[in-house]
């Protein structure tokens, strides 16, 4: 670098996504010798037709270190070189130690920050912002974020207009510091408590959702938060080359894509074999658009989440 030079400033690359879900899978079929559904019914109005569900004594770490191990040997991590572990969780194994902390020791990273947080579907989101900011501001120049939902645990079994939505499943991605333009370009989350009835868990109970409302301000909520995302980035929708929406139900990102004038064939969908996996289905889409070849470097890619809380968030990054 030359005197006079300006050094590009530091931003956030995302570097890699694995991911890990149960080996049990629970089927629609399934579904219908459990609760009053059908196959057809649940496809129609979710487009869901299996998940995967914890069995035995299988935790949510479990799985967390299952797809972070991946993460780190597959792309050679320097463990020694992982500054903090962060994960988004609305399924805790215990109010504390926090499971990053229990998913920290099973790694083996005994020293860094670790720490949960709370955002539910919006977690992947909230986890890239609460990592952008220790990156940008030099505190840390490589974060671990895993996010793992184990919804079946919190799932009333017997109640057939939640219990066919929702899988357990982790994503982990390990976020770095660069001077490339091969970052995250812009990110905005956003929340509103005054939507807290129409989902919510109360302590010690299970899912509790009003679907008609959440669809309402789910589709507007990740609409306006897209189109924010894209503007901050100096960017037009044209410009994306894939979106990757949080999977929580077809019929939400289809009216999404009107909204946003976007045609269909540009956003990933795989809740059909997942289900709603809440923080962890946009890195395990993610992952999955990446393995088949719908990710491409240079590509610009667009996030966009929504949650209980309510919580929302988009996001637009170069890979």
């Amino acid at each position: 670098m030359t005197a006079g030079q300006r050094r590009p400033a530091i931003g956030m690359r995302l570097e890699g996504v694995r991911f890990a879900v149960p080996q049990k899978v629970l089927t629609n079929h399934d579904l219908e010798q459990m609760v009053d559904t059908t196959d057809e019914w649940i496809q129609s109005r979710t487009g869901i037709r299996e998940r995967h569900i914890l069995s035995g004594d299988e935790t949510a770490s479990d799985m967390g270190f299952r797809a972070a191990d991946q993460l780190i040997r597959e792309m050679a991590v320097d463990t020694s070189r992982i500054d903090a572990l962060i994960v988004a969780t609305a399924t805790p194994e215990m109010l504390f130690p926090s499971t990053a902390c229990v998913l920290a020791h099973k790694l083996g990273l005994n020293g860094p920050p670790s720490f949960d947080f709370s955002a539910a579907c919006s977690g992947f989101l909230y986890g890239l912002s609460i990592a952008k900011a220790y990156i940008e501001s030099g505190t840390f120049r490589t974060v671990l974020l895993v996010c793992v939902e184990a919804l079946s645990r919190i799932v009333n079994w017997q109640d057939r207009n939640t219990c066919v939505l929702f899988g357990d499943g982790a994503g982990a991605a390990i976020l770095t510091a660069t001077e490339s333009d091969r970052r995250l370009q812009s990110i905005l989350i956003g929340a509103d408590g005054q939507y807290q009835e129409y989902l919510y868990v109360p302590l010690g109970g299970t899912i509790a959702m009003s679907g008609r409302d959440v669809f309402q301000v789910a589709c507007r909520k990740m609409s306006e938060a897209a189109t924010t995302a894209v503007e901050e980035a100096g960017l037009t929708f044209d410009d994306i080359d894939l979106v990757i929406p949080h999977q929580a139900n077809t019929r939400i990102i289809s009216q999404v894509a009107k909204l946003l004038r976007i045609p269909e064939e540009k956003f990933f969908v795989n809740i059909h074999s997942y289900g709603n996996t809440s923080a962890a289905s946009i890195p395990i889409a993610y992952r999955e658009a990446d393995l088949a070849g719908r990710i491409n470097p240079g590509d610009t890619i667009l996030f966009v989440a929504f949650g209980g809380g309510f919580t929302w968030g988009a996001a637009v990054l170069n890979v």
